[in-house]
């Protein structure tokens, strides 16, 4: 019950700071203002999500309850704590992600992007040279690899060029021919070029962290995977051909229920022992390349809803069935690609972007006068970054690192925790750079939190959410202090109730109270039945538990027929003996049948239900007192 309140609670939402032209009062609780808006949207939404529609007039009595009990939260200062401000926060980064509007749209190109190129195979020769250790080096082997480019566009072979200069670790067996290759493959950069490069046509010089490359184009195909179901009957490890034959009788008996008629998805989830079983051995959507022979050939020949006939490979012997070929939809393929942008190249160039877009919107600015700051600064230190530098210069040094927003800046001191205080840089504009280097990631978190604060004054629909969040955290924790965890709490208040109402917590069926005790095997058991008598009743279940330990188990309970297996089989006489793993002996330890509760703890569910009404109606009570509500009637009537 209570459970339904707090949801319900929940739906009702929370303020919107209404800042539309002409958004009159409806009415004031404790000091704060509820506009005609917010109102009009919590009693829609609420209406919505209600089978039997509420009159304005009902609505609006549990509307003024929730707001006065949201602004009892807050004078007890819930929203204060740093536990609810941790909490809340992690709330509003998650909520505000969809509505950085840069973001998403950013990567839904490159999402669309990667799934436009998955459709196309390249076939490419591949040459490369290494990366330098510095940036001149890496020059030297641009260059190099420009004069190579240049002997194979005026007629040079091309794998006897790569023979002799590639440094490519699979040139020995493929002599730089990568054959078909496709998106996902490659870095970002390197993909980039391998789309971008003409058929028949050698790409320029480019690098990668991994080297210097050169690629060319030799044909683009239209990508044709398959997507496959199997059954697979595994060899044995070092089988021999007997256990082998075994595994082809298998597969054969599971081939002929298929040929009459069983489902196969049913037969692969019951009989396979790949992985795949407990998803009726669906492989998914998968390229050449990929699958074993002659698994592949196979799949590929089949038609569309074909079942194969059994055969071997390394594995053992399967049965595959084609579902489709050609190229997964784009939401079959979403979940890959994405975890493929979130790994490589794509994830830094959606985060620049969206840095960028925000610096943009809010006016970011370093400050003009840092260059000469920090000059000056490592002039004084000797030129040099080090230690002592961090320490005197960047710890305490208050002038702006940047401007942003409305008036908003961030002090130089705020690089302090992200300054390496081990590293030592000669030079002045060496340490400059590395210094600057990180001023991006304290602006990008600055300006997505800034972002998230100004989506709440410009837009409303994640202004009602996040006030939604903030006022229902508030709810359910001053319904918890002040109903559910107060009643369970409060044993006098709940024993004063059970005897004021006795009567009413009665029982329909009798009820068996006590304790049952079970042993791992009859020795134990007996051994317990001896010792009952050499312990006191009111130490007994302590004194078996510390003697025998986890060797018997004892579980108080007080239920009726048909709640518990071993009351009824020892309490009440019913059913067939249960069983419980490890413990195979039971017995009633003490215990009784009763046909009405004895005390409160017998009913204690029932009796903390009804004291949290109690309490409930207490509670709103002295809401109405603390914070009465001043409705503006003429407004209300113009709820639409």
């Amino acid at each position: 019950m209570k459970a339904k309140l707090l949801i319900s609670s929940l739906l009702l939402g929370t303020a919107i700071l209404a800042i539309a032209k002409g958004d009159p009062v409806l009415m004031t609780i404790n000091g704060k203002d509820i506009k005609l808006s917010e109102f009009e949207y919590l009693y829609h939404k609420n209406n919505q999500q209600q089978i039997e529609k509420e009159t304005l007039e009902q609505y609006l009595d549990r509307f003024v309850l929730y707001k006065q009990k949201v602004a009892d939260a807050e004078a007890a200062g819930i929203d204060t704590t740093q536990a609810f401000i941790k909490e809340f926060e992690g709330y509003q980064k998650d909520l505000a992600a969809p509505y950085m509007v840069e973001d998403t749209t950013y990567q839904w190109q490159m999402i669309n992007e990667s799934y436009e190129r998955y459709k196309k195979e390249i076939d490419i020769d591949h040459f490369m040279l290494p990366i330098g250790d510095n940036t001149e080096m890496t020059q030297e082997n641009i260059n190099r690899m420009d004069s190579i480019r240049t002997c194979l566009l005026n007629g040079e072979n091309w794998e006897d060029l790569v023979e002799r200069f590639s440094s490519d670790p699979s040139k020995p067996r493929n002599r730089g021919h990568y054959g078909y290759v496709s998106s996902g493959m490659f870095p970002y950069d390197f993909e980039n070029e391998l789309y971008n490069t003409p058929v028949g046509q050698i790409s320029k010089p480019f690098t990668t962290q991994f080297g210097v490359h050169m690629i060319r184009v030799n044909n683009v195909r239209d990508r044709n995977d398959v997507h496959a179901k199997h059954i697979l009957k595994l060899f044995p490890k070092d089988a021999t051909e007997e256990q082998k034959a075994v595994c082809k009788n298998q597969i054969d008996s599971i081939y002929a229920l298929l040929k009459a008629g069983a489902n196969f998805e049913e037969m692969a989830q019951k009989e396979s022992q790949d992985q795949s079983a407990k998803r009726g051995g669906d492989l998914g959507w998968f390229g050449r390349g990929r699958m074993v022979q002659p698994f592949e050939d196979i799949a590929f020949s089949l038609a569309d809803g074909e079942i194969s006939e059994p055969f071997a490979t390394q594995f053992g012997y399967h049965i595959i069935k084609k579902e489709a070929h050609g190229v997964p939809s784009l939401s079959d393929l979403r979940p890959t690609i994405e975890r493929a942008i979130s790994r490589d190249g794509r994830a830094n160039l959606i985060r620049e972007r969206r840095l960028n877009d925000l610096k943009s919107k809010y006016d970011f600015k370093l400050n003009s006068g840092l260059d000469a700051f920090l000059t000056n600064a490592l002039n004084a230190n000797g030129g040099q970054y080090d230690s002592t530098f961090v320490a005197q210069t960047i710890k305490n040094a208050s002038l702006p690192l940047f401007n942003y927003g409305n008036n908003k800046s961030v002090p130089v001191s705020a690089l302090y925790p992200m300054m390496n205080l081990k590293a030592y840089i000669p030079g002045v504009e060496s340490a400059k750079n590395y210094i600057l280097s990180n001023v991006d990631a304290i602006a990008e978190k600055k300006l997505a939190d800034y972002h998230a604060h100004e989506l709440v004054n410009s837009n409303p629909e994640y202004r009602n959410l996040i006030n939604e969040y903030r006022d229902g955290m508030l709810l359910f924790e001053i319904s918890n202090r002040r109903v559910w965890k107060a009643a369970n709490k409060d044993t006098l208040g709940l024993e004063r109730l059970f005897a004021e109402n006795r009567a009413k917590y009665s029982w329909d069926e009798p009820h068996f109270k006590g304790i049952i005790l079970s042993a791992k095997n009859d020795s134990v058991l007996n051994l317990v039945k001896a010792d009952i008598k050499n312990f006191a009743s009111d130490t007994l279940t302590d004194a078996l538990h510390k003697k025998y330990g986890n060797e018997i188990r004892m579980e108080r309970m007080v239920v009726k027929q048909g709640e518990n297996p071993f009351a009824d089989y020892l309490a009440f006489r019913t059913g067939d003996k249960p069983e419980r793993k490890g413990y195979e002996e039971f017995m009633i330890l003490e215990g009784k049948i009763l046909t009405e509760p004895e005390e409160m703890a017998d009913v204690r569910g029932a009796v903390t239900s009804d004291f949290q009404d109690v309490l409930e109606q207490r509670w709103k009570e002295e809401l109405s007192v603390k914070y009465p509500a001043k409705i503006n009637k003429k407004v209300l009537k113009k709820v639409k």
